[in-house]
C-alpha cells in the first residue's frame, strides 16, 4: 500500500537537505532579492517595468552562453573560450550575411555548425591526449579571437541590417499579451502534469509520492507568480521573444539533465569519472557531447549579442563576456567540482550579474564597480559551494 506526504514531511525532509549540505537554488534565489531589494531603495526606478524590460533583453545572450558553461562544469570540466567562440560565431554570422549576402539562417547555421566542430575537437584533444581543458580552452581563447580578427578583416566592423529578422528578434519583437498570459498557464498545467505523472510513477512502484493538493498549490503559485510578472511587464513593451527563447532554452537543457539517460551519465561523471566508467558510461563520449553542446550554445549567445547591437566587430564575445558567463553558471549554483548544478542556474545566475550591472548603472557608477561587487558575489557563490560540499561529504551525501 503505498502513501503520500503532505507539507510537512516535505518541510522535513527539505530542512534536513539543507542541514546536510544540498542548498540547491537558494542561496542565489536569497542573493537575488538582497540585490533587488538593496537597488530599488538606492533607485527607485530599478524595478520599474521599463528597466526590467531591458534586464531581461540584456540577460538572454550571455544566459545561453551560460547555459553552456553549466554543462560543462557538471562533467568536471571547463571551457574558458567560450566568449571567443560567440565572438568568432557573431564574426562569421556577419560575414556570411551581410558580406555574402546567404540567407540568414543558412549564415546562423554555418556559425553554430562552426562551433559545434570547435567543441569536438576540445573533446579529442583532452579525451585522446589527455590535455586538461583548461589549457585547451585558454589555446582556444586566444587562437579564436585571432581567427575572429582575420575573420573580420580590416574593417573590424560589420553592421547588421536594421530590418533584418535577427535585428528584429533581439530588439523590437514582443509577445502580444494574450499569448504571453497562455504560456503562462500552460507551463503552469505542464508542471502539475510532470508532477501529477512522477507522483503516480512512485505510487505504482509503492514509494511515498507528493499529493495532488500540494502539487496543485505549487503550480497554482507559478500561475501568480508568472502572470503577475507578465502584467508587470506589460505595463511597458512585455516579454520579448528573446528572452522568452533562453527560457526555452533553459527548459530544454533541465529536461536533457534532468530526464534522460545522458543527463543522469553527465551528473555521474561530474561526480566520479572512474565509478562512472566501471558503471558502463561511456565518459568519453558525455565529455564529446559536453563541449560540442556548450560551443553551440556560446554560438548561439553570439549570435544574439550580436543581433542586440545589430554589429559584429573586434569586440564582440570580448570585455567581460567571457568572465560574466562563467561567473553566472557558477553564482547560479553550479559547482566548480562537477556533478552538481541546474539549468536553472544559468537563469538565476545571470539575472544577478545583470541586476548589479542594472543597478550600478542607473546610480552612474563606473564599471570598477561593477567589477568588483561581481567578484565579490561569485567568491562568495564558491565559498558556499566549498562549505557545502564539505558539510555533504559529513552527512554522506556527497
Amino acid at each position: 500500500m503505498t502513501k503520500e506526504y503532505g507539507l510537512g514531511h516535505s518541510w522535513r525532509a527539505g530542512v534536513a537537505r539543507l542541514r546536510g549540505g544540498d542548498l540547491g537554488l537558494l542561496p542565489v534565489i536569497a542573493g537575488l532579492v538582497v540585490i533587488w531589494t538593496v537597488m530599488q531603495i538606492l533607485n527607485p526606478v530599478f524595478l520599474s517595468s521599463a528597466n526590467l524590460t531591458n534586464l531581461a533583453l540584456e540577460s538572454a545572450p550571455v544566459g545561453i552562453i551560460a547555459l553552456g558553461v553549466v554543462c560543462v562544469l557538471l562533467v568536471g570540466q571547463i571551457d574558458l573560450s567560450v566568449g571567443s567562440i560567440s565572438g568568432l560565431s557573431a564574426a562569421v554570422l556577419a560575414v556570411l550575411f551581410v558580406d555574402r549576402g546567404l540567407p540568414a539562417w543558412v549564415a546562423v547555421g554555418a556559425s553554430v555548425l562552426l562551433a559545434c566542430l570547435i567543441g569536438w575537437f576540445y573533446a579529442q584533444v583532452h579525451n585522446r591526449i589527455g590535455v586538461p581543458s583548461f589549457v585547451i580552452t585558454l589555446a582556444g581563447l586566444l587562437g579564436l579571437l585571432g581567427v575572429q580578427l582575420w575573420v573580420l578583416g580590416p574593417k573590424g566592423s560589420i553592421n547588421l541590417p536594421f530590418d533584418s529578422g535577427l535585428v528584429n528578434f533581439a530588439q523590437l519583437h514582443f509577445l502580444p499579451p494574450w499569448l504571453a498570459y497562455c504560456l503562462v498557464v500552460i507551463g503552469a498545467g505542464v508542471l502539475y502534469a510532470t508532477g501529477s505523472a512522477r507522483a503516480a510513477e512512485r505510487r505504482r512502484a509503492g514509494l511515498p509520492a507528493v499529493p495532488r493538493r500540494l502539487l496543485a498549490a505549487r503550480s497554482l503559485a507559478l500561475l501568480v507568480g508568472l502572470g503577475v510578472a507578465v502584467w508587470y511587464l506589460n505595463r511597458d513593451r512585455g516579454v520579448g521573444w528573446m528572452f522568452v527563447f533562453f527560457l526555452a532554452l533553459v527548459l530544454a537543457v533541465h529536461y536533457l539533465l534532468a530526464r534522460t539517460a545522458f543527463g543522469k551519465a553527465m551528473y555521474a561523471v561530474g561526480g566520479n569519472v572512474e565509478a562512472a566508467r566501471r558503471a558502463g558510461i561511456q565518459v568519453k563520449t558525455v565529455f564529446t557531447a559536453a563541449f560540442v553542446l556548450c560551443a553551440a550554445l556560446a554560438s548561439i549567445g553570439g549570435i544574439l549579442a550580436a543581433a542586440r547591437l545589430a554589429a559584429a566587430n573586434q569586440s564582440s564575445g570580448g570585455g567581460d563576456v567571457n568572465l560574466n558567463a562563467i561567473a553566472a553558471a557558477v553564482i547560479g549554483g553550479t559547482s566548480l567540482f562537477g556533478g552538481r548544478g541546474t539549468a536553472f542556474a544559468a537563469l538565476l545566475g545571470v539575472l544577478v550579474i545583470q541586476s548589479i550591472s542594472s543597478g550600478l548603472t542607473l546610480l552612474n557608477l563606473d564599471s570598477a564597480y561593477r567589477f568588483m561587487v561581481t567578484g565579490g558575489v561569485l567568491l562568495l557563490a564558491v565559498a558556499l559551494d566549498a562549505v557545502a560540499r564539505r558539510s555533504r561529504v559529513a552527512h554522506g551525501r556527497a
